[in-house]
């Protein structure tokens, strides 16, 4: 802990005898202090022995007791609210059909009377036959009905449920691996994972592809854009299988065209297809879907993300917007840009590719302004977080970015399309840093030509769909 040092003053005693130096705050003690500081180390250290203790107890608790985990604390809240709501509401409809019941009743009993005095005339005065016993059996039947159905009343079920939905989804991961940080490095000659067979439509093949989504367990997911399909690529597949499209060019549901970007709906087991050419954004069943369903029309539909609550954030590269959809919903909601195409600070030209935090904040790829920009969730304006200094290729500039990525420490991962490259920015980073290709465009394996989207592995890995390639390129994690 300590070791000797020249002769200094204590900082307690102000002494200069003895003096010896604490490795941990570098301070000067003499001897009988350096005991006493000790010895408050020693009781800080305790402090926090007990709260190691104390939580090994809390989860040694909620091993044995899972109910009392936060989580379901929230379920326990959400059902209590529930219920309360539920019975305010049917007390004050009890309340009002109490009053109305009775009035109803009381005429229903009105009417009875009525009927039972002349069906009891009629045994008085020994005056009946079959018609008058067939109507008092019916009239008594109608009563009845009225009794048990009112003619003039009913409950009604509003389509619009005053309680609040509660499922059980996990938090949208801003990359799932932990290995990247900002002195990670990839090995610079990428490995050719999907395509790489020249243009065509073969199922080895892929046309100009755009956007990218990587799964769980490596199989890639590619928006084939000149092609009108999305193309499934399994880990270390030599060809692809066509999940969505491929049957030519049109607007059928069975068909796509300019395709931009892909993702994957796990809770709905589908595909959202950002449809570029047909102004719309298209879920595909997952399984052995042979058509889609258009969830949005009318939109310049670009880059898509999901955040953890299930809205859909779709950049509309014509109308220079993002908005936030509901699943299910056709408006939405504008949360960045919308001020007409500018570079202002509430503006944006020409967006491509976004990603959302676990904040909601929406990182966007401004393609026009040559920059990416942070639009915290409600903010009016955002924030420029890489590029911004005009079209170039030094180290503080983009040229027309795409795809985006963020990872939790806020560093920016981006596609810089029109350099060949893929960029780094640190967060608060003046500049960036050139993560792979930068060697000018070509289709060597240390080169990009047009890089449209990104995205990373579980291992950290980084995929690149290269766009004037035709493939997709895959830069193992640098482990030396």
């Amino acid at each position: 802990m300590t070791t000797a040092t020249q002769v200094t003053i204590c900082v307690k005693c102000k002494k200069t005898k003895s003096i010896v130096t604490c490795k941990g705050c570098s301070k000067d003690f003499c001897l009988d202090h350096i005991n006493e500081h000790y010895n408050e180390l020693s009781e800080q250290l305790g402090k926090t022995e007990d709260q190691f203790n104390a939580f090994k107890i809390e989860i040694d608790e909620q091993k044995v007791k899972p109910q009392k985990h936060e989580l379901i604390k929230q379920v326990d809240t959400w059902e209590r609210e529930s219920i309360e709501k539920i019975r305010q509401v049917s007390n004050e409809l009890r309340h009002e059909l109490s009053s109305r019941v009775i009035t109803f009743v009381t005429n229903l009993d009105s009417n009875l009377k009525q009927l039972t005095e002349r069906l009891i005339h009629c045994r008085k005065e020994n005056d009946f036959a079959e018609p008058d016993i067939q109507f008092f059996n019916e009239e008594l039947k109608r009563l009845k009905d009225i009794l048990n159905n009112s003619p003039d009343l009913k409950v009604e079920y509003d389509s619009t449920s005053f309680i609040n939905k509660i499922r059980l989804t996990k938090k949208a991961p801003l990359l799932r691996s932990v290995n990247l940080n900002t002195h990670t490095k990839w090995i610079q000659n990428g490995v050719t994972v999907a395509g790489g067979n020249g243009e065509g439509n073969g199922i080895n093949q892929i046309y100009y592809p755009n956007g990218l989504y990587v799964d769980d367990d490596q199989t890639l997911y590619i928006a084939d854009n000149s092609n009108y399909r999305i193309v499934e690529w399994k880990c270390d597949a030599r060809i692809g299988r066509i999940v969505a499209g491929g049957n030519g060019e049109g607007n059928r549901s069975d068909q796509l065209k300019a395709l931009a970007d892909v993702i994957s709906d796990k809770e709905r087991d589908s595909l959202i297809i950002s449809d570029y050419g047909n102004k719309r954004v298209v879920q595909w069943p997952h399984q052995n879907g042979t058509n889609g369903e258009a969830i949005i029309s009318n939109v310049g539909c670009c880059g898509l993300s999901m955040n953890d609550e299930g809205f859909l954030y779709v950049a509309d590269y014509d109308k220079h917007e993002v908005r936030r959809y509901r699943i299910g919903e056709s408006k939405g909601t504008v949360v960045a840009g919308g001020n007409e195409p500018g570079n202002r600070l509430d503006q944006l030209s020409n967006p491509t590719y976004i990603f959302v935090d676990r904040d909601h904040s929406i990182y966007i790829s401004d393609y026009g302004n040559h920059r990416v920009m942070k639009w915290m969730e409600g903010a009016k304006q955002g924030i420029i977080v890489a590029g911004g200094q005009g079209q170039g290729n030094s180290l503080t500039q983009l040229s027309n970015p795409w795809g985006i990525i963020v990872d939790q420490s806020g560093t920016v991962y981006v596609a810089d399309y029109g350099n060949h490259r893929i960029m780094r920015w640190s967060l608060e980073a003046s500049k960036g840093s050139v993560m792979v290709g930068g060697n000018g465009q070509g289709s060597q394996a240390n080169q990009l030509s047009f890089p449209c989207s990104l995205s990373f592995d579980g291992e950290g890995n980084l995929y690149v769909s290269d766009n004037g390639n035709h493939r997709v390129q895959k830069f193992n994690i640098d482990q030396s």
